[in-house]
């Protein structure tokens, strides 16, 4: 009797049985540490990362974002920024905000949220061991929340030019992002304060449009002068002017606390009213776009080639036998 020949693995069975780097993870509100493999450490992220209600195609696209990030981080031998030096990451936004496989458990497995649970685990399962890389390593796996219709240049915010993180159209989130435009007041005591500026060095007062277009007005010593110099490829300030000193529109944002850098600005009164447009950083992936795409048919596939050019996709394992 012949004996019958070894059938041969799929190439996806293979993949799913590809052991699994193990991913350390310091939990910042106890000061512990969890190890666990890498695809548990993917569902944490995706759940602390992105809604649960958002399409499939999108949780997937998170999914290979986040395993990206984690895996450049372990190949590189990365420990930057995580408190303890025998932590690979963190789990706040430093790196990647995560939910621990307990508070899962807890909160969501037996906690009426089971559900959501399973999706996203799909959305995980279904892009196991799959990671952008560029040239052959692991990228930047950038992404933030919203963006105004246009993504950033790298170098725009991080002043490093990356090729695959370069500005691109974002208008799917447009119309389904709640609070896509917000607006905050501030006095111009406030203002000066927060921007480190001297009330008695300022000039005369001047308004401030997005377009960069300077309307003058009265001098007021509750006004504070300002005009838009220059702005980024993904519509964002670039460079403004306040009170005569120049800021680049990242500094604003982080001096001010805005939810992003495009943003417009105009007195009120004895306000200065500033409206920003989006949510995040701006270079990367938009996690609102990807999930407009994604209703709009598009596959994580899809969505990943749009937000980050030029990108592979190759398996985790491929990589960890180099």
């Amino acid at each position: 009797m012949a004996q019958a020949r070894p059938r041969r693995r799929q190439p996806a069975a293979a993949a799913a049985e590809a052991p699994q780097p193990e991913v350390t993870v310091y939990l910042s509100q106890s000061g512990q540490i969890e190890t666990l493999p890498l695809e548990d450490y993917v569902s944490g992220v995706l759940a602390a990362e992105m809604p649960a209600d958002f399409e499939l195609e999108a949780l997937k696209a998170q999914a290979v974002a986040a395993r990206t990030f984690i895996v450049r981080r372990l190949l590189a031998g990365d420990h930057s920024g995580v408190p303890v030096p025998e932590a690979d990451v963190s789990d706040t936004v430093s790196h990647q905000a995560y939910i621990s496989q307990a508070v899962l458990e807890r909160k969501w497995e037996h906690g009426g949220k089971s559900a959501e649970l399973a999706k996203l685990r799909r959305a995980v399962l279904e892009t196991r061991g799959v990671i952008m890389t560029y040239k052959g390593q692991p990228i930047t796996a950038s992404f933030f929340a919203s963006s105004g219709g246009y993504t950033e240049n790298s170098e725009d915010y991080w002043n490093m030019a990356v090729p695959y993180l370069r500005s691109v159209a974002s208008p799917w989130e447009l119309e389904i992002t709640p609070n896509l435009a917000v607006s905050v007041s501030f006095s111009t005591s406030e203002l000066l304060s927060k921007l480190g500026l001297d009330a008695a060095a300022l000039p005369a007062s001047q308004d401030l449009a997005a377009s960069g277009k300077v309307k003058p007005v009265s001098s007021s010593s509750s006004a504070l002068p300002a005009v838009v110099l220059s702005l980024t490829a993904g519509h964002r300030v670039k460079e403004i002017s306040i009170g005569g000193t120049v800021f680049t529109g990242r500094e604003v944002r982080e001096k001010l606390g805005l939810r992003s850098s495009q943003f417009t600005w105009k007195r009120q009164g004895s306000e200065v009213l500033i409206t920003t447009y989006g949510n995040g950083h701006g270079v990367g992936m938009s996690q609102w776009g990807a999930n407009g795409m994604a209703k709009e048919g598009s596959t994580a596939t899809q969505i990943l080639k749009h937000y980050y050019s030029g990108v592979q996709f190759t398996q985790v394992s491929t990589l960890l036998k180099k």
